[in-house]
């Protein structure tokens, strides 16, 4: 049989689409610049728990990106072998709870510090208290363009906790970013991702160390 003269200008093409296709991939992977990932623990869920996701108390659950981030945690703790629901009427109890937050700064002046920090156990202060570790970042003098990304997430043990209190902290963490404004890394789908997936690393972590995720 005569094979067409067209086919080996097709097979070029083909070839060319798959390798743009993994170009693209390689570059959602790589858009978003380093995170600095800091992480605390006690005694993180036993693989295969139940957890519960839900807004921190400081975070607007109705904020326009906060599903982008919540699912994007949801992933990785699925990942790690968790079982993740979200918060809602009719929804069962669990043992744990993870509270979300993320934040966004535009570098148009030096933002104030971030509200969330972390630290279980009290030693360098509680979820939302305003203690405790400062952001690694130099926001002093950046240029205009620029944007700080927070994501932070806090797991509470519910098994011992009265009712309508947040429960004992077991696993924190808070990743951070900067991005151009309007580069890629910027848009919420890309960096949710990168945040939790660098958030997660080598999940639990060694408490109290701060690292760098490229």
């Amino acid at each position: 049989m005569m094979k067409s003269a067209h086919a080996p200008r097709i097979r070029a093409v083909q070839i060319l689409g798959a390798l743009g296709a993994l170009a693209l991939l390689s570059a959602c992977e790589t858009a978003v610049p380093s995170v600095e990932v800091t992480r605390f623990h006690l005694e993180p869920p036993p693989s295969g728990a139940p957890i519960t996701l839900t807004p921190s108390p400081a975070q607007d659950s109705l904020a326009m990106q906060y599903g982008t981030f919540e699912s994007a945690v949801a992933r990785e703790l699925d990942t790690l072998g968790y079982r993740t629901q979200l918060s809602g009427k009719g929804v069962a109890k669990t043992d744990y709870v993870a509270q979300i937050a993320y934040r966004t700064t535009t570098m148009a002046a030096a933002p104030r510090r971030s509200p969330v920090s972390v630290g279980v156990g009290g030693s360098t202060g509680s979820y939302g208290s305003g203690l405790g570790l400062g952001i690694g970042f130099d926001l002093s003098g950046r240029p205009k363009g620029q944007q700080v990304i927070e994501l932070s997430v806090r797991i509470n043990d519910m098994r011992d906790a009265a009712a309508g209190q947040a429960g004992r902290a077991v696993w924190e963490g808070r990743a951070i970013t900067q991005v151009r404004v309007g580069s890629p890394a910027a848009q919420p789908g890309i960096a949710a991702a990168k945040l939790a997936a660098a958030l997660f690393k080598d999940y639990p972590g060694r408490s109290g160390e701060t690292i760098t995720v490229p």
